[in-house]
C-alpha cells in the first residue's frame, strides 16, 4: 500500500537537531566545503558532465561506505564525503546556500528536510511508482523505514521481566539503567520522544505526565548519540533502552544477548531520506545517485545486508523482522512533530534540568 508522507513544518528546529545528528561540527574527511560569505554574488550554474557528487551524509558507515563504493563503482563518478550529524549539515546547506558546495544530502529522518526545503529542489525518482513512503512534493526520496523500539540485554533481563510497553518503562526497577539518547543531539530520540508523546496524547497532560515520569527514571543519564544506545544495551553497561529497529536487529543477526520490543501502546515508523541540494555543481550526479538508493538490487541490499525494512514494494521484507502488519503503530502526526519540535524539546529540557 502507497503512503504519501504529509508533512508541513513550520517551526525553526532548535539548535542541532534530527536524525542521528550531534552537536560536533560536521567533518570534511580531508573534503572542505567551507559556506559562502554572506556576499556571495550569483546562484552558480550546475557543470554538466561533471564526473563527481559531494554528499553531505549522517549515515553510518557501515552502510555508507559500501553503497558509495558500488555507485562509484557502477558509474565511474567519484564521491567527495561531507560528514556529521544532520542538524549540522543542514545548517551547512543553508549558510552555503548563495554558492553550494554540497549536491545531496543522505540521512535524517523526513520531518528534518521539511523546515529547511527550501534548500533542496524536488526530483521524481525513476522507480517512484514502486516506492512506499513518497514526499507529496518530490522534496526528499525514501531509503528505508525506521521503527523504534525498546531493546534489553538476556544476559541482564530474563524474556519474561523485559519491559513490554512505553508504561513499563516506568518501573522503578529500570531508574538509572534505561538507554536513552539526549533527544537535542539526536533526531532519532527526538522521535521515540515524540512517538511517546503521541502514545499518551501528544496534546494533554496525559503525554507530559509520562515524560515527567519517565526523565526521572532515567536519572540524569542521557547518551551523546543515537548509535550509543544500542552498543551500551548489547555491551551490558544498561539492561534496556529505547533506540531503533535496525541498529538492534543488527545485534541480534551478529550474536548478541539481546531482545527487540514493540511496545504495545504503538510504535512510529518513518522514513530515513537522502534529498537533492539545490543548484548543486553536480546536480545531474546527485539525481542519478538518488535513483541508485531506491533501485531494486540495492533495496535488496537494505534488506537483506544492511536488515533495513526497504522503501520499495517489489522487495522481500527482512529475514527475521517482524511482519510489519504485526507491529502496533500510535497515530503519528509529522506535521505536528516538527512544528512543535522546538517547544517539545524546550519543555524536555525544562523537566530535565528540574524547572517542572
Amino acid at each position: 500500500m502507497k503512503k504519501i508522507v504529509s508533512l508541513g513544518l513550520a517551526a525553526v528546529l532548535a539548535g542541532s537537531l534530527l536524525a542521528g545528528c550531534g552537536s560536533a561540527p560536521a567533518k570534511d574527511n580531508g573534503k572542505p566545503a567551507a559556506p559562502a560569505a554572506s556576499g556571495a554574488a550569483n546562484t552558480p550554474t550546475p557543470a554538466p558532465g561533471t564526473d563527481k557528487l559531494v554528499l553531505y551524509t549522517s549515515t553510518p558507515s557501515e552502510i555508507l561506505n559500501p553503497v558509495v563504493k558500488e555507485f562509484q563503482d557502477r558509474t565511474k563518478i567519484k564521491v567527495e564525503l561531507v560528514t556529521g550529524g544532520t542538524g549540522e549539515l543542514y545548517k551547512r546547506v543553508q549558510a552555503e546556500s548563495a554558492n553550494p558546495m554540497g549536491d545531496v544530502l543522505w540521512g535524517g529522518m523526513a520531518d528534518s528536510l521539511e523546515i529547511y526545503k527550501s534548500y533542496f529542489e524536488p526530483y521524481k525518482v525513476k522507480d517512484s511508482d514502486v516506492i512506499a513512503f513518497k514526499s507529496p512534493t518530490n522534496h526528499w526520496t525514501a531509503f528505508n523505514l525506521v521503527v523504534q523500539v525498546i531493546m534489553y540485554n538476556k544476559k541482564l533481563v530474563p524474556d519474561n521481566e523485559a519491559p513490554k510497553s512505553w508504561e513499563d518503562l516506568l518501573d522503578p526497577k529500570w531508574k538509572g539503567k534505561i538507554a536513552f539518547a539526549d533527544p537535542s543531539k539526536a533526531s532519532t530520540s527526538y522521535i521515540q520522544l515524540a512517538t511517546m508523546l503521541t502514545a499518551f496524547e501528544k496534546n494533554g497532560e496525559k503525554g507530559w505526565d509520562y515524560v515527567k515520569k519517565y526523565s526521572k527514571n532515567l536519572d540524569t543519564k542521557l547518551l551523546s548519540g543515537s548509535s550509543a544506545v544500542p552498543k551500551a544495551v548489547a555491551d551490558g553497561e544498561f539492561p534496556v533502552g529505547v533506540t531503533y529497529e535496525e541498529a538492534a536487529f543488527r545485534h541480534v543477526v551478529g550474536g548478541a544477548p539481546v531482545g527487540v520490543i514493540y511496545p504495545k501502546e504503538g510504535t512510529s515508523v518513518l522514513p530515513d531520506i537522502a534529498a537533492l541540494i539545490k543548484n548543486g555543481k553536480n546536480s545531474e550526479n546527485g539525481k542519478k545517485f538518488l535513483d541508485f538508493l531506491v533501485s531494486k538490487d540495492m533495496q535488496e541490499m537494505v534488506s537483506t545486508e544492511f536488515k533495513r525494512r526497504s522503501v520499495r514494494d517489489d522487495v522481500k521484507p527482512t529475514e527475521g523482522l517482524v511482519p510489519a502488519k504485526s507491529i502496533p503503530l500510535v497515530n503519528y502526526d509529522s506535521k505536528w512533530s516538527g512544528e512543535k519540535q522546538g517547544e517539545v524539546l524546550k519543555k524536555f529540557q525544562d523537566i530535565w534540568v528540574g524547572k517542572q
